[in-house]
């Protein structure tokens, strides 16, 4: 894709606000940036999200017993029956990928991920993250909205809940899909479920000639712009609002109302943050937007940090479509399909690191990466691994974190959690921490219950804060 100069973008866009309507930003109760409950390290967050399930112990979970057990029937040490989700559990299976250790902390990395190796000094890593569930479309619910069930409100909403937005003329929270496809459950994992309508995800196609469609009027309505167009919005406000008067009790008029005014800002506002030709072309080589595997996750990324300067405060980047190929959902060949996705994010995602922290923005800015599941020690197959809901790893960087420390551990085989395993509920309290949030309080009455992102769960996992 060769990147739109911000003229080519305004003259790509379409008419109208239809899908902005459909995206629902900002509403009135939503307009000026909230108090903490406690004073914040960060201020807002950038999320990679690796769709499909990211093999732990081929990218960050060294385990020396599965070389020494290779080819073996493997016997957990626990009475535990093994099974596997779509597959009759194999042979045990060494990493096909080199390990080394890396930077002062002496953190072991694999070889598909030379240019995040180099960065885990930076990095606080938890290295075992269980899930309830080894199916993607419940796990990924749950890690995006805290439950495993549709209809919740995902931790972005919650965020911009909490704690409001930074900026009038750009959505508070963006979300940059694969260029292939939405991930498992689509639209649904940024949806503000029973939150205000107006906190659902605003979903930027960055690869498509215009990544935000019909902002601005086409040229080819002529009678278009000027005048007409500022008339022709005061009369739809006027009947927006009639609307919203006459149905109260639903907060998607003011949404709509909302998503329009902002639009109306977003004009001006959009294209600049969205022309990434104006970066050094030392920037674009460092985010690989020179090289074709690298230039699609690496423009996503590069356009996260400019929408973060701008006053965006979450924006989630995803890796992977839903589906059997194209993500991290490697069942037929680690050796074959691992290192392509990886070898896709991984100059990128070093590059946002780094990126972040030489503008002084990963002062105040929290970097999460992050997946469903994680894979199981044995084969699918000849040589591939089926999901595994009993640890996975993340890391965190930057505001507030720890660098170069990992927590916890999975056992011998990265099979099941060990000591200083965390929950999803943790994970999601300890991002809430860092922002000024009390995951406890952050609560909202829904179907006489009292929910929040982290249900009646989750602690802070304090070991990784600085």
């Amino acid at each position: 894709m060769v990147p739109l100069s911000r003229r080519q973008w305004l003259h790509g866009a379409g008419a109208g606000f239809g899908w902005l309507a459909a995206a629902d930003l900002l509403a009135r109760s939503e307009t000026r940036q909230q108090t903490p409950h406690f004073p914040a390290k960060a201020k807002r967050v950038i999320q990679l999200f690796m769709n499909g399930g990211v093999s732990q112990m081929d990218t960050f979970d060294y385990k020396p017993e599965l070389e020494k057990r290779h080819g073996q029937e493997f016997q957990p040490s626990s009475d535990e029956k093994v099974e596997a989700v779509t597959s009759v559990p194999g042979k045990v299976m060494k990493s096909p990928f080199a390990f080394k250790q890396y930077g002062q902390c002496g953190r072991y990395v694999s070889s598909v991920f030379p240019h995040l190796a180099r960065q885990v000094d930076e990095m606080a890593f938890l290295m075992s993250v269980m899930s309830k569930s080894n199916v993607h479309g419940p796990a990924s619910f749950l890690m995006n909205t805290g439950f495993v069930l549709p209809g919740f409100p995902c931790m972005g909403s919650w965020m911009i809940y909490g704690l409001g937005q930074l900026t009038d003329n750009l959505p508070s929270f963006v979300v940059l899909p694969d260029a292939r496809g939405f991930p498992y459950n689509g639209k649904a994992n940024f949806s503000s479920g029973f939150l205000p309508t107006s906190l659902t995800g605003t979903i930027i196609q960055a690869q498509s000639p215009r990544p935000i469609p019909d902002i601005t009027p086409s040229a080819s309505f002529a009678s278009s712009g000027g005048k007409v167009s500022d008339e022709g919005l005061k009369t739809l406000s006027a009947l927006n609002r009639l609307d919203a008067d006459t149905h109260p009790q639903d907060d998607r008029f003011e949404a709509r109302i909302a998503s329009f005014e902002l639009a109306a800002r977003m004009q001006l506002a959009a294209p600049e943050a969205m022309d990434w030709n104006r970066e050094s072309r030392e920037t674009h080589e460092l985010y690989g937007l020179h090289d074709a595997q690298t230039k699609e996750f690496g423009t996503r990324c590069l356009i996260a940090r400019r929408l973060i300067e701008r006053g965006v405060r979450f924006v989630q980047v995803w890796s992977g479509a839903g589906g059997p190929a194209n993500n991290w959902d490697n069942h037929t060949s680690i050796p074959k399909e691992l290192p392509p996705i990886a070898r896709q994010v991984d100059q990128p995602s070093a590059a946002l690191l780094m990126d972040l922290k030489r503008r002084g923005l990963l002062e105040d800015t929290l970097l999460l990466f992050s997946t469903e599941f994680g894979r199981h020690p044995f084969t699918q197959g000849a040589d591939g691994r089926d999901h595994n809901q009993g640890t996975s790893v993340a890391w965190l960087a930057g505001a507030g974190v720890k660098p170069g420390i990992a927590h916890g551990e999975s056992d011998p085989f990265s099979w099941r959690g060990g000591p200083g395993k965390v929950t999803v509920h943790d994970y999601h309290a300890t991002v809430l921490h860092l922002l000024g949030i009390d995951h406890e309080k952050l609560t909202v009455r829904n179907n006489g219950a009292e929910r929040r992102l982290t249900d009646v769960h989750g602690h802070v996992i304090k070991p990784i804060l600085a």
